[in-house]
């Protein structure tokens, strides 16, 4: 078993001897309990009951020191219950309790916002039941207090053993390919490539009808016969099938044969490896379905971040009206021209939109097209147009693209229809490139916010801003955009790249 994160691969001495299995069948299972990856959830499970234990001294002790009344324990006992039952209740419809090691660090909802609507319910019922007047309100701020703290100490303890368990060998999945053929092994390799886990033993790849004699790195073990052996000695959990062109009927005469044992049997479509890690897995009534791309922006989300432009950007047209109209005034004495530049730029769908900025640049040599990419000490910036670059002051009129609803005011930021990296259009440059176009455009982004500012003169930074823009797309919520909003003015004072 290997510890440090790879897939541990059993070994094999010579081609008659099964891999690293010579007595570990029922003497091994008399020594040493073995679980497999569905244990984390019952652990993470203990860990919540413990945090709700716990946090009763805690609160009591604290309470005791505080005010030091006298409490009703019938009432606060119910109390407690209704908080218990609502909070693994709330943590079960999350699937908290679900977790394996292949999604340990997965995000699984916010435990303390869940704790505090537990309490919350608990004294809903408190309340309906007559029983408010018996009620502390003070000892139950300080279980939520106590209770929050111990969630929050707990995670990282309880992630912790799981690890430690993994690395031990008391948490250990065993796993066996089906499929000995030059595809079915291309296959096997990128899903060990994918599946990279301490707690992940491949014993290695079983076929009744073998068309290779050996594989580089990975035991024949043989065939039906020899799986069904494994599984009634204890040492496998779980054969995997990755046999692009196994007929269906063979398929399930195998399957068939293997339910007579305890064993898990799952099948990896060839589409699953091919595309992977770029999609999701959905269910469409019974039939899995891999997603590739997701409108992010949907029914609520929708409405929560139009709302959201509509109220930041209105209120920013008020404040900034001062700013908006003096820079206006700027402009119009700096050089002659009009006061605003209009660029067509993509948006939303991939259709055109006319961007509004502050004209920064000698009106007869305006790049419409943005053909020409702008240098540090650019001849076509006026003097004040050079200032309001630095400090993004020319994208204020932005605002007025946001409330009519042509960008938003967090998002990939829209780039010229002629936008190159080097010699070649951006889209040509960068793969993924046109899936920033599922949302509307922004003023500022995730990008802007991380050191991808300005113009952009290497395929590095080019893919950078990218990763960055679909990573944003992704994980979007209300808080990120505030905490973007929240950035940017520090990236406009401190950034160097825009000019």
């Amino acid at each position: 078993m290997n510890a440090g994160g790879d897939i541990a691969v059993a070994g094999r001495k010579d081609e008659e001897s099964p891999p690293k299995l010579e007595g570990r069948g029922r003497q091994a299972r008399a020594q040493r309990t073995r679980f497999t990856s569905n244990i984390a959830g019952p652990i993470f499970f203990l860990g919540d009951v413990l945090c709700l234990l716990v946090a009763i001294p805690i609160a009591l002790i604290a309470y005791g020191v505080l005010r030091g009344d006298e409490i009703i324990p019938s009432v606060h006992v119910f109390a407690f219950c209704a908080t218990a039952a609502t909070f693994l209740l709330i943590r079960a419809s999350r699937h908290s309790y679900r977790r394996t090691l292949m999604n340990l660090f997965d995000a699984e909802g916010d435990a303390v916002v869940d704790a505090l609507a537990s309490v919350l319910i608990a004294s809903a019922l408190v309340w309906q039941f007559g029983l408010i007047d018996n009620y502390s309100r003070g000892l139950t701020l300080l279980y939520l207090v106590s209770f929050g703290a111990c969630l929050i100490a707990s995670r990282p303890l309880v992630r912790g053993t799981i690890r430690h368990l993994a690395g031990s060998g008391s948490i250990e999945q065993r796993l066996i390919f089906y499929g000995a053929d030059p595809e079915s092994i291309g296959m096997i390799r990128k899903v060990i490539e994918e599946i990279q886990s301490p707690h992940l033993r491949i014993l290695g790849v079983a076929d009744d009808r073998p068309k290779v004699k050996e594989i580089d790195g990975l035991p024949l073990l043989g065939g039906l016969d020899e799986l069904l052996e494994l599984a009634r000695e204890g040492e496998l959990d779980q054969v995997l099938f990755c046999v692009p062109s196994m007929p269906r009927d063979r398929l399930l005469t195998i399957v068939e044969q293997l339910s007579t044992v305890s064993v898990d049997v799952a099948v990896i479509p060839a589409e699953a490896i091919h595309l992977a890690p770029d999609y999701r897995v959905h269910l469409l009534g019974q039939l899995p379905v891999l997603t590739l791309w997701q409108r992010p922006f949907r029914d609520v989300n929708g409405l929560v971040k139009r709302g959201e432009d509509i109220l930041i950007a209105g209120l920013a047209v008020l404040l900034l009206s001062p700013i908006l109209l003096l820079t206006a005034l700027l402009v119009r004495l700096s050089s002659p021209g009009p006061i605003f530049f209009v660029q067509p730029r993509i948006g939303f769908n991939n259709e055109l939109i006319k961007v509004l900025k502050f004209r920064t640049m000698y009106a007869d040599q305006s790049d419409v097209r943005a053909e020409q990419t702008t240098t540090v000490d650019d001849p076509r910036i006026t003097p004040i147009g050079r200032t309001l670059r630095k400090l993004s002051l020319d994208e204020l009129p932005q605002l007025f693209n946001v409330m009519r609803g042509d960008m938003s005011l967090v998002g990939p930021r829209p780039h010229a229809t002629h936008m190159k990296v080097g010699d070649r259009y951006y889209q040509d440059a960068v793969r993924g490139y046109a899936g920033r176009h599922r949302v509307r455009p922004g003023i500022t982004g995730l990008a802007q916010v991380n050191g991808v500012r300005g113009e952009i003169r290497t395929v590095e930074r080019a893919k950078r801003r990218v990763e960055l823009d679909t990573r944003y797309i992704e994980t979007w919520s209300l808080w990120l955009d505030l905490k973007i909003l929240a950035k940017t003015f520090r990236a406009v004072i401190w950034d160097h790249d825009a000019y």
